[in-house]
């Protein structure tokens, strides 16, 4: 392919994301959907003109681009948060939620893949189960922006918590095969995490320390390159190195919180105040570019025969139906107040995509006639209910929304008049909370 035509491609892209988040800004679609619909697109354009071949190597671009992706939507989503005591509940009850959702969501789930896959064995149903289980915070944390200050916190916690417990669940599960037992796997467990607590605390405060003595002009992306370093250095050693990721970006945003007493002497807020702007930013961009490409890339290596298959279409609400009423169970028992639209906000996708391309190398974790509409289907269902709950939640009506706004970006009176609905109908749920 000529070079000047693949920038033109990858410079279109990436102009045609940003027009994506405005549209998803204004009726609530998930950009992701999008991405993934031009995806598809493309891959017809290049089907008929013969450029799809096995030289692209999808799944392995697939791969690099979604652990990039994870560490900078977790680094992103750690500088958003404030550690205050009034939210020690919020956290809690968040890690609580998202546990309960994981395990839960991973049973019930097995046992369904055993009924629809006869003579699977529980522990390769309980592996395959783990990547629908978990919910994407590439999806959630961009789409809650509207929500009210308290909702939107704790959608950002349980999803970032439901990454990381998610992954780190899998990969033990991953090493554990013919492995130890039960009470063995559990105690690598909690040594595993113990261990990688520890190292990230260090690391943590080792890095910020770093941060704020570095002379140089070019550091940001010096400190990223590091971040990924120590992610992959962490993978390679089966740590749960996401940990590591987000104890950096909460001990750099909570600077009041972890340097106190003697430690306060290390740290000069006020030198790295511009410093952390500018590397929020930095950050916020490079998600943005990553969670592009890694999902208009999904879209190119999507089988549309999966799509047209009715079983498997079937068999998707069902799992779909299983992940919300489990979710709707642990929230009625045990956070009400984060009943809606939070149960409805659990979509599923990069976290999805990564660990099941993990799953196609293994060699004796396998259910043979397991179709990827599997995880197509949940992804773009689970989004869908998504963008009908938030609209919903705004309390405006979803035909209305959509229509207008698709083919309109340009009515300027319109839009105003939503913003103007959006902005009230918000400003009713803070006073509500309150």
């Amino acid at each position: 392919m000529n070079s000047y035509v693949l920038i033109i491609a990858l410079s279109g892209i990436i102009i045609l994301s940003f027009f994506f988040n405005i549209i998803s800004k204004k009726t609530n679609i998930p950009a992701v959907l999008l991405l993934i619909g031009l995806g598809m697109g493309i891959k017809v354009a290049m089907n008929f003109y013969g450029l799809i071949n096995s030289d692209l190597k999808l799944n392995s671009i697939l791969e690099v681009l979604g652990n990039i992706g994870l560490v900078m939507i977790v680094l992103e989503a750690a500088l958003d948060l404030k550690l205050e005591k009034k939210k020690i509940g919020l956290i809690i009850k968040s890690f609580l939620i998202a546990n309960l959702g994981i395990f839960g969501s991973m049973f019930a789930l097995a046992g369904f893949f055993m009924y629809i896959f006869p003579g699977t064995a529980i522990y390769t149903a309980v592996v395959y189960a783990i990547p629908l289980s978990i919910m994407s915070s590439a999806i959630i944390i961009p789409s809650v922006g509207r929500l009210t200050k308290k909702k939107r916190e704790f959608m950002v916690y349980e999803s970032t918590f439901s990454d990381i417990i998610g992954i780190m669940v899998f990969y033990f599960m991953i090493g554990a095969e013919g492995g130890a037992g039960e009470g063995s796997l559990l105690w690598e467990i909690v040594l595993n995490v113990g261990g990688t607590v520890v190292l990230s605390v260090v690391v943590a405060y080792v890095m910020v320390y770093l941060f704020q003595h570095l002379k140089m002009q070019v550091k940001l992306f010096l400190i990223i390159a590091v971040l990924l370093l120590l992610f992959a250095i962490g993978k390679y050693f089966h740590l749960s190195s996401l940990l590591i990721i987000l104890a950096f970006g909460i001990v750099l945003n909570n600077t009041d919180v972890f340097f106190r007493g003697k430690l306060a002497k290390l740290f000069d807020k006020e030198k790295v105040k511009p410093i952390l702007h500018d590397f929020h930013i930095l950050t916020l961009e490079s998600a943005f570019l990553i969670r592009t490409f890694f999902f208009v890339v999904f879209g190119l290596s999507i089988s549309l025969a999966s799509l047209y298959n009715i079983e498997v279409a079937i068999n998707s609400l069902a799992i779909v139906s299983i992940l919300y009423l489990v979710r709707y169970i642990f929230l009625r028992l045990f956070a009400k107040e984060f009943l809606f639209p939070e149960l409805f906000i659990a979509p599923r996708g990069l976290i999805t995509v990564l660990l099941f391309f993990v799953l196609m190398k293994s060699d004796t974790i396998d259910i043979p006639n397991f179709d990827t509409g599997l995880l197509l289907y949940p992804i773009l269902i689970s989004s869908m209910i998504m963008m009908f709950a938030l609209i919903s939640y705004r309390g405006e009506n979803v035909k209305d929304v959509i229509m207008k706004n698709i083919p309109l970006l340009n009515n300027k009176d319109s839009g105003e008049s939503i913003d103007v609905s959006i902005e009230h109908n918000t400003e009713e749920q803070d006073i509500e909370e309150l």
